[in-house]
């Protein structure tokens, strides 16, 4: 059995990672890459970085193929392109780049940070309504929250 940070701890052996301002200059360039965001639609839905992709982790695999009722055509097609897969914090955004790459994806990236760290960067993020939003209002949308029960508990 594996944990969580085993398996995030594997992907890193073979995903590469980015930060914030690299992508940034990937998106500025002549070439920018497909932006791939692995969220939930609800999170997708209150901010994310302006013209990227949505698939949620959960679909991945078929919207990565022809043939299903979730295919991407430019995410099937971007098999030899640049994509960048982003999420929350950049855990999983790893685990869907490491399994992209499974499925032929010569050129996966993650963004290490997540958009927690773009929006630290301070780079823009929109919601479902192309509205720009505040960073200070993103970072409440992108923080993290634990309950106390969901705590490991002490020994």
């Amino acid at each position: 059995m594996k944990t969580f940070s085993q398996l995030l701890k594997e992907c890193q052996q073979s995903v590469k990672e980015i930060m914030p301002w690299d992508l940034m200059e990937l998106i500025g360039s002549n070439n920018p890459p497909l932006i791939l965001d692995v969220r939930e639609p609800a999170e997708y839905a209150k901010a994310h970085i302006e013209n990227s992709y949505h698939v949620p982790r959960g679909i991945l695999e078929t919207a990565c193929e022809y043939g299903f009722e979730e295919t991407l055509p430019a995410l099937v097609e971007a098999r030899d392109k640049l994509v960048i897969v982003v999420c929350r914090s950049g855990n999983r955004s790893l685990l869907a780049a490491s399994t992209m790459q499974c499925m032929g994806y010569s050129n996966v990236q993650s963004l290490k940070t997540g958009l927690r760290g773009w929006n630290d960067y301070d780079q823009q993020l929109i919601d479902e309504k192309n509205k720009l939003l505040d960073n200070d209002f993103a970072d409440e949308l992108l923080t993290s929250t634990v309950s106390k029960d969901q705590l490991s508990p002490k020994s």
